[in-house]
């Protein structure tokens, strides 16, 4: 008679593991207390995951079973690292809280089913051995976290790997990308959280393994001379970063957001000494036809001489049918018969344009322009002042593989990168954390510097190494002045992403998954 009840709390207590879990991966990518990625907590909470799991298998869990403990995981990871969804639909869409939260805790849900199907088939079809366990765990890990980021569009935000932007991990980035980092903490926990007895040369194949992750990087040179040292410098462009601080509430209302968006920053554009000067993404909250008679065209006027060149966020469009504007930058600069443009290429779902059947969905809110053209990919970049200037806009950059298209000829591949954003629609959250530490991930990767203009932050310039040499206060008005150093040549990374994308890592995961099913299937028993 008392076993039952202690079997109900033993379950309970193993829910709530997973789900406490699942929190400390969301925590890992950006602390609430200072913003800063935590490499060690992402570790620690997967090593949880590994170990949890693992239990369920030696007590010979079924693939239900399994499935919505590793669901339990990855929703409270999810919902955990994009909660503030809620406010940009709550707060300014005007959605109803209680619709507003079952949107959020829905979506994590429903990118949940990923890590559930692979930590089902870690419990129930995962090899017995340690290394092999390892390799399978980390395996099927990577599968979760590239299906998430590549199906429906995509929504990788807050994948493991970002974590590691700072760290032993980190040296990584210019080699495998956040996928590839990702896989090797999988890897490295997997053979330390497994309840599994090594032997003889299991134990010096573990040992190996883990050595390798965390040395080779750092005994190898990475970049080679063509990107480190003075070889890879294309000389320095001073920069102003303009960051309006306009509230999202009040971005679009005539007379209050959109005066003091087009007033500030017509002043900032006119007065600026920079060499290059950015603004936000959608700084100019309305269409060209829309602005005041001569704005644009004063703009382009005080950019056509002199030495000095502009970058502005702003819609575009050539007609007024919905889904014939897009999501773009305009680049002015001396000489030039027409503006430089770069139109958004990966779209937000539901914020710039509408999934199929999810109409009904939007139209419960109050967001402006959301339903874009999608822009090219691997646009020109923007020639200025000997530098090859690569924009991508808002949550673009998370989308490496997609940046990485830019670098497929080392003669025209980006020598810097820009991204400009409007974070305002989450509030003083920790998202303004998490999207720094995606670009930071991104100058890692490609050995590039990345300059970031914001609405209201994080307004920074990262250098190549991916740190951050220069930051303005978040949530205030103000010009980001700097100079930024410009580089060359490819990293490992970069090389292979450009011409096949993540699809290596998709056939080395998806064949080690393979591999340990087949021979597990041939072993007798």
């Amino acid at each position: 008679m008392r076993g039952a009840p202690a079997s109900t709390s033993a379950n309970l207590f193993r829910l709530l593991g997973f789900g406490v879990a699942g929190l400390a991966q969301a925590l890992s990518m950006a602390s609430p207390a200072g913003g800063k990625p935590l490499w060690w907590l992402q570790l620690l909470s997967l090593a949880a995951l590994v170990w949890l799991l693992d239990g369920l298998r030696a007590q010979g869990a079924g693939w239900r079973r399994a499935g919505l403990h590793g669901w339990l995981f990855a929703t409270a990871w999810l919902a955990g690292s994009f909660w503030w969804l809620f406010i940009s639909m709550h707060t300014y869409g005007g959605l109803p809280a209680p619709l507003a939260a079952i949107a959020v805790l829905a979506l994590a849900a429903g990118l949940g089913l990923y890590y559930a199907v692979a930590a089902a088939w870690f419990v129930v079809r995962g090899p017995t051995g340690r290394v092999t366990g390892a390799l399978v765990f980390a395996a099927l890990w990577t599968v979760a976290e590239l299906v998430r980021g590549s199906w429906f569009t995509g929504l990788p935000w807050g994948a493991g790997g970002y974590a590691h932007v700072e760290g032993p991990l980190a040296a990584l980035a210019p080699w495998v990308g956040v996928y590839g980092i990702g896989a090797a903490a999988a890897l490295v926990v997997a053979l330390a959280a497994l309840r599994r007895a090594v032997r003889g040369l299991e134990f010096g194949v573990a040992l190996s393994l883990m050595a390798l992750v965390f040395a080779l990087p750092q005994l190898v040179p990475t970049l080679g001379a063509d990107v480190q040292g003075d070889k890879g410098a294309t000389g320095r462009l001073d920069v102003a970063l303009l960051q309006g601080n306009i509230p999202q509430d009040e971005k679009f209302i005539p007379g209050g957001g959109i005066e003091t968006a087009l007033r500030w920053y017509g002043e900032q554009l006119r007065d600026a000494k920079a060499s290059l000067v950015v603004t936000p993404e959608t700084a100019l909250p309305l269409l060209p036809r829309q602005l005041p008679p001569g704005y644009l065209d004063a703009i382009q006027a005080r950019y056509s001489q002199g030495q000095q060149a502009a970058i502005v966020g702003l819609p575009m469009s050539d007609t007024a049918g919905p889904g014939s504007y897009s999501n773009a930058v305009l680049g002015f600069q001396p000489q030039a018969a027409q503006p430089y443009i770069y139109s958004k290429h990966h779209l937000v779902p539901f914020g710039e344009f509408i999934p199929t059947g999810f109409r009904w969905f939007i139209d419960m809110m109050h967001i402006p322009l959301g339903d874009f053209a999608r822009g090219g990919l691997a646009q020109a970049p923007f020639l200025w002042q000997g530098q090859r200037i690569a924009p991508n806009i808002c949550y673009e950059d998370l989308f490496g593989d997609e940046i990485g298209a830019n670098f497929k000829d080392e003669a025209t591949a980006p020598t810097i990168l820009l991204n400009v954003s409007n974070i305002a629609w989450f509030g003083d959250s920790v998202a303004i954390d998490q999207h720094l530490s995606i670009s930071r991930m991104r100058a890692l990767e490609f050995a590039r510097p990345m300059v970031r203009a914001t609405n209201t932050g994080a307004t920074v310039v990262i250098d190549a190494q991916g740190r951050v040499t220069h930051e303005l206060p978040r949530l205030t008005r103000g010009v980001l002045e700097a100079s930024v150093e410009g580089r060359r040549g490819l990293t490992p990374y970069a090389r292979w992403v450009a011409p096949f994308g993540l699809w290596p890592l998709w056939i080395l995961a998806l064949g080690t998954v393979a591999a340990a099913f087949v021979l597990g299937r041939r072993r007798p028993r």
